[in-house]
């Protein structure tokens, strides 16, 4: 195990968490991640730390309201987010995150047909 930061565009939000260095994430093509190119990495609550900027957090949610989106209010970045797919872990977009780990599988996931 590792630890790991990263934190959204402006610097303000800031996180750190623990993982594997070596780890499988998810490519979702629902809406909002296909749109963002989210690369999902799965971290369980207790492994991850919001370090800097937990009040410059807003959140957004649509259709069945389970997933809690995150973003930074300044700069509009969804660096890590509680995703419905996963209710113990947060999903931290592997593209936010400084110096990430290898990547050894790649899931693709069909979000836009699997919640429907």
């Amino acid at each position: 195990m590792k630890e790991y930061v990263g934190g959204c565009h402006c610097g303000e939000v800031k996180f750190k968490f623990t993982s594997d260095q070596s780890v499988e994430i998810w490519e979702c093509n629902c809406s909002i991640c296909k749109i963002h190119g989210y690369e999902h990495l799965f971290i369980r609550h207790d492994d991850f730390e919001i370090t800097d900027g937990k009040d410059l957090i807003s959140e957004y949610s649509f259709g069945t309201k389970k997933a809690k989106h995150l973003f930074c209010k300044k700069c509009g970045t969804k660096s890590f987010y509680q995703p419905r797919s996963h209710p113990g872990s947060y999903s931290i977009n592997l593209r936010c995150v400084d110096e990430p780990p290898d990547i050894y599988k790649v899931v693709h996931f069909d979000g836009k047909n699997e919640f429907k």
